[in-house]
């Protein structure tokens, strides 16, 4: 059975506030952005806005869901090209570049301080890929010689992974989403190589 489709002007709407949103941060600190000021931002009444969340700390948690629900998405229509679990470029290519047409979104929310449920999401987002990148590596190792714990190294990995794209982001990603994808496909491969090694 497939989920009920979402209605367009729904959708239409959520945008509207989303957007509002992230241009009102960029003025204004978090305790200083009301439902008034979003609503007249996005063009909307209040009532509107109110139809869609209940305040703003459920807007925010609901707009990190569709930010994880997006990169899912993203990642599930990606082929596992890799048996030995290893992190697959095209895999990077396409949450940059999904990043990369979000830019804005994306720069205000993860070089933000103030807001660390989106942070704190895709770092969980990050931590489940690579954890299950490496149960896909162990069951194909024939050697289970590591020298630093697991998950030490998942730590490691998408604490660098998020800390390369906020720095990214901030200096107006200077390299493309297909440059910086190799990069890190081959700074997971040093990592694990490293962490394979007694």
């Amino acid at each position: 059975m497939s989920s009920p489709r979402t209605d367009p002007r729904v959708l239409r709407t959520r945008q509207l506030i989303r957007d509002a949103f992230i241009d009102l941060l960029q003025e204004f600190e978090l305790e200083k952005i009301t439902v008034n000021r979003i609503a007249k931002r996005a063009t909307i009444n209040r009532v509107t806005f109110y139809l869609h969340y209940r305040d703003i700390p459920d807007m925010l948690e609901k707009i990190a869901d569709d930010m994880c629900n997006e990169i899912q998405g993203i990642l599930s229509d990606v082929p596992n090209q890799s048996p030995t679990g290893d992190m697959d470029w095209s895999i990077l290519l396409k949450m940059l570049e999904h990043i990369a047409e979000n830019s804005k979104f994306y720069t205000v929310l993860l070089s933000s301080k103030r807001i660390p449920v989106f942070t704190d999401r895709l770092m969980n987002l990050m931590v489940e890929l690579i954890n299950s990148r490496a149960d896909k590596r162990d069951a194909s190792s024939s050697s289970s010689a590591i020298s630093v714990p697991r998950e030490i190294a998942i730590w490691y990995g998408s604490s660098a992974f998020i800390g390369t794209i906020v720095c990214w982001l901030r200096n107006d990603m200077p390299y493309t989403p297909l440059f910086l994808a190799k990069q890190l496909s081959l700074l997971f491969h040093i990592q694990q190589t490293t962490t394979d090694l007694e």
